[in-house]
Parts: C-alpha cells; structure tokens; sequence
C-alpha cells in the first residue's frame, strides 16, 4: 500500500473537468484507488465521488494505493495534480 499526500494546485481546483482526469488515469490501473481527507476517502475512479470532494487550490488530499501497479498509479496520478491537470493555470 502507497500513501501519498497531494496538493492541488490549479486555480479551479478538483472541479468536473480536473476530476473526470483523475478519475481517468486512475481507471487505467488495477490497484484500488482511493482519494480524500481524514473525514472521507472516495474511490478515486469514480468521476461522481472526486467531484464530491469539492477541493479548491490549496486543499491537501491524501491518496491510498494498494495494487500491483501501485507505484506506477502513484506517480502518473501524482504528476498529473502537480502539471496542473494539463490546463493552463
């Protein structure tokens, strides 16, 4: 298991567009995903539940790992957060 804590960064924040990335990339993996604070963790494949988050700039989120592909999920989602969600900020 991987844990790992995050800060999103973008203007908007984990808004539709930011969470439907997310929720993307980590489909892409086999390992359970989740995402979240110390009150709630969501599954982070769920575009629906990273949405419910509602996490502005600023906001630290921890992210769960636990898989075989674990590693890879961690940092390909960990580097998507970080540039942005691949908008322009």
């Amino acid at each position: 298991m991987i844990r790992s804590k995050i800060k999103i960064v973008n203007k908007l924040g984990l808004h539709a567009r930011a969470a439907a990335k997310f929720a993307k990339c980590a489909s892409r993996f086999s390992s359970t995903i989740e995402i979240g604070n110390k009150e709630r963790m969501v599954d982070g494949k769920s575009i629906m539940s990273v949405m419910t988050l509602a996490a502005g700039r600023g906001t630290i989120l921890q992210l769960s790992i636990t898989g075989s592909d674990e590693e890879a999920a961690n940092s390909e989602l960990t580097e998507l957060v970080k540039s942005y969600f691949g908008e322009k900020d």
